[in-house]
């Protein structure tokens, strides 16, 4: 029998905290496991590796269809109901997973996981930004990505370990019982929150052009290389992308009760925080890609030794969580961003002159520490600069961002290393690609600081200290809320 919701405003902090950790954990764990897997999934259900790449490539394109939609549902309707449905559609997809006999029952079951990844992801954020007060908030979701991190950097070593040892399935099997866990906690204690201003009525045109919008340019994403990107079935979905990303705008310009209020990108710091957070996360998913094929094809480790090797950056993911919490209430958030971005750069770089043991791993790590930050703040800073009202809105969007980008970052990553391994080495492309990656953080992390200063002479942002007296006004561009 399940407790009693609970009425106390601390033990209901305390069970939102712990739910929400849990899913995103399990979230994490799945994203990051699966990739060392799809070897093993190609040989036992007797498929090509290229469509094995399938069951990634359909839990994308559900994940990044959905943070927006799932984000203003629970700002809409209850971000309880809705980290609900999430959680269960997520531990039911995982359970399809682990009993899949073929590839198309595996790609369907990842749908449903993808869209039960989407509907958490964004109204978790904005279930712990309003279940904690302003003083301890950027504390609490500091904390939560932390142990989420834990799920990345234990992912591969899961991935890699599971496949090599009892199956591919176990990761499923494993994912399954934490998130009926998150669920059952989230049920007995979770508060219910939602924007008050916002009627219950949901923009139905909006979302169905949005989604359209990204599933078309995920997808020719995701499949470009295989298909070519002057296919007609690549060239297509850019157009059906084009189309429907631009009757997504004209309807939320026009529509009474939008999706998205186009009013947010007025907010520069949200913006900054979001450009930031995209482009390290986009560095993120390079990196990663290019470390794995690395470490396994020029290295020759195999997927559990490569996975142990992974054990030091993400252990440094891990830590930029908590990291972002404490760095919150003493620095502006745009300038934690840059400073997240100048040591992502600078890894990035730095992992390209080094090949002794001894000295890639603690680099890898330090790579790890500031895409990690970046990344991960990203979801904490824009909490900071958005009403609590519209933070499922602010984080689908941000989430939306993150995914999207990130998969077009992975597609390029790996076109430009098709193109460049018939004239070089592959570790010569691979460090050019990491290079071309860090340089571009680095440019970003400038770019954030010129446009910051530029505000605080204008008077539009308070300056860096934390403690420096500012007008208490509210222009839709200020950073940091009272």
């Amino acid at each position: 029998m399940l407790p009693k919701r609970a009425e106390s405003p601390s033990a209901a902090r305390t069970g939102a905290f712990v739910a929400v950790a849990v899913a995103l954990f399990c979230i994490q764990i799945d994203f990051f496991a699966l990739n060392l897997a799809i070897p093993g999934i190609a040989d036992e259900l007797d498929v090509s590796v290229a469509a094995a790449q399938w069951t990634l490539s359909a839990y994308m394109l559900a994940v990044g269809c959905f943070f927006i939609v799932g984000g203003r549902l629970g700002d809409v309707f209850g971000r309880r109901g809705v980290l609900l449905v999430g959680l269960a559609l997520f531990a039911a997809g995982s359970v399809g997973c682990a009993l899949s006999p073929g590839l198309a029952w595996l790609v369907a079951a990842r749908i449903v996981q993808g869209v039960g990844a989407g509907f958490v992801f964004p109204v978790s954020v904005a279930v712990v930004s309003n279940a904690f007060p302003d003083e301890t908030r950027a504390r609490a979701l500091g904390s939560v990505f932390g142990i989420a991190s834990i799920g990345t950097a234990l992912g591969p070593f899961v991935g890699g370990g599971f496949t090599e040892g009892p199956g591919w399935r176990w990761i499923f099997w494993m994912l399954a019982p934490l998130t009926a866990l998150s669920l059952l906690i989230a049920l007995a204690y979770v508060p219910d929150s939602r924007d008050p201003s916002a009627p219950r009525q949901l923009d139905l045109t909006g979302c169905l052009a949005v989604v359209v919008a990204l599933a078309a340019l995920t997808l020719a994403v995701e499949r470009g290389s295989a298909w070519g990107w002057d296919h007609a079935r690549t060239l297509g979905l850019f157009a059906v992308t084009l189309v429907s990303g631009g009757l997504f705008l004209l309807r939320e310009r026009t529509a009474r009760h939008p999706l998205i209020d186009l009013r947010l990108f007025r907010n520069i710091p949200y913006v900054l925080v979001t450009g930031m957070g995209t482009i390290s996360n986009m560095g993120y998913g390079v990196t990663v890609f290019v470390a794995t094929l690395y470490l396994q094809g020029v290295r020759g480790l195999s997927p559990l030794t490569a996975g142990i090797v992974f054990l030091a950056p993400a252990l440094l993911v891990a830590v930029s969580g908590p990291l972002g919490g404490l760095l919150s209430p003493r620095v502006r958030p745009t300038a934690v961003m840059a400073m997240a971005g100048a040591v992502a750069g600078t890894g990035m770089i730095a992992l390209t002159f080094v090949t002794a043991w001894w000295l890639y791993v603690p680099v890898f790590a330090w790579c790890g520490l500031g895409l990690g930050l970046g990344w991960t703040f990203a979801s904490v800073a824009t909490q900071q600069v958005v009403s609590p009202a519209r933070a499922g809105e602010a984080s689908g969007v941000l989430l939306t961002f993150l995914v999207t980008m990130g998969a077009i970052a992975l597609a390029g990553a790996a076109a430009a290393i098709t193109a460049m391994t018939p004239e070089r080495p592959p570790e010569d492309a691979y460090d050019a690609i990491l290079r071309f990656g860090g340089a571009v953080i680095l440019a970003a992390s400038v770019v954030v600081m010129g446009v910051r200063h530029r505000l605080v002479v204008r008077g539009r942002v308070p300056p860096l200290s934390m403690h420096a007296p500012w007008p208490p006004v509210d222009d839709g561009a200020r950073e940091g809320r009272p």
